[in-house]
Formats: structure tokens, C-alpha cells, sequence
């Protein structure tokens, strides 16, 4: 195996490392979904998924429900509408509100989709098989960085 300058960091590395890890994931997705002629994007799932649960949310809800920035939100929904995935209507006590939900056409391709995410989970699963509480200790690290965020812990360190 070839060297890897970020391991030999050890934590001051770990940032790079996650994203790079984030990254590999997202591209192989998106290669994935190219190769089987699927016309979404990797990360279009969690609104697939959240719309099924609720049948209907605004924007706004759905940023805080995924804990994703609002323009973040209107990106993925944009490209989803485009793509015939979401539609979206004006809501009865507050036309500047979008009401989003899911089309006839991802109600049709959501069996199949789900099928796909769910070996996805399989290979996820097989990936972290040696790390059995990953999950829990990231949820743990996400709750420290909700509570004091990365920023803020390195400032007052600095402070000391």
C-alpha cells in the first residue's frame, strides 16, 4: 500500500480524512448510479426517504428535519423537480410557502430505488463490520460539535 500522508497526521489528518472518505463514497454512488441508469444523485435519497415518511414538507422542514442549510436544501430540491421527482405547490395560508411531495413518477421508481439503498446499507454494513459502534461514536461527536461547535473549542483553547 502506498503511503498515505494523512494517516501519519493521525488526528490533526482526521478532517481531510473524513472528507476524502465522504467523497469516495459520493463519486462511487454517483458512478453507480450512472452504470445502472439511474437518474439521481447520491444524496437525492434522504428526500426521497423524508417525503415518503411525511408525504409533504416545506423546505424549511425538511433542512431541519435532515439538519442540512437551507440553500442546500433548494439545491437538491431544484434538481429533483427538474428531473420530474417533486413537485411542488403553494401553500393555502402562505404563498411565499412551498408545499413539496413526491410525483407519480418517484412513486413508480421508489421500489426499485429503495431496493437499491438498501444494498447500499449491505455494503455499508460490510465496510464498518469491524468498527460495530462507528455509529454510536459519531452521534456522540455530532452532539459535542451541536453543543460547542469545532470553532469555538479551538478559540478557547487558544485562549488558555
Amino acid at each position: 500500500m502506498k503511503e498515505d500522508y494523512l494517516v501519519q497526521l493521525h488526528l490533526e489528518g482526521l478532517p481531510s480524512r473524513l472528507k476524502r472518505l465522504s467523497d469516495s463514497l459520493l463519486y462511487s454512488t454517483r458512478d453507480l448510479y450512472k452504470s445502472m441508469n439511474v437518474a439521481i444523485e447520491p444524496n437525492w435519497n434522504l428526500v426521497f426517504r423524508i417525503l415518503k415518511d411525511y408525504e409533504e414538507l416545506t423546505i424549511t422542514e425538511i433542512a431541519e428535519k435532515l439538519q442540512f442549510s437551507h440553500p442546500a436544501v433548494i439545491k437538491i430540491t431544484s434538481k429533483m423537480k427538474k428531473n420530474g421527482y417533486i413537485i411542488s405547490v403553494a401553500d393555502k395560508k402562505d404563498k411565499r410557502k412551498q408545499i413539496l411531495r413526491l410525483s407519480d413518477k418517484a412513486k413508480t421508481e421508489m421500489d426499485y430505488l429503495e431496493s437499491l439503498w438498501l444494498t447500499q446499507v449491505e455494503v455499508i454494513k460490510e465496510l464498518f463490520a469491524e468498527s460495530p459502534n462507528f455509529m454510536q461514536e459519531l452521534t456522540e461527536i455530532e452532539n459535542k460539535i451541536a453543543s460547542l461547535d469545532y470553532k469555538q473549542r479551538v478559540l478557547n483553547l487558544m485562549e488558555q
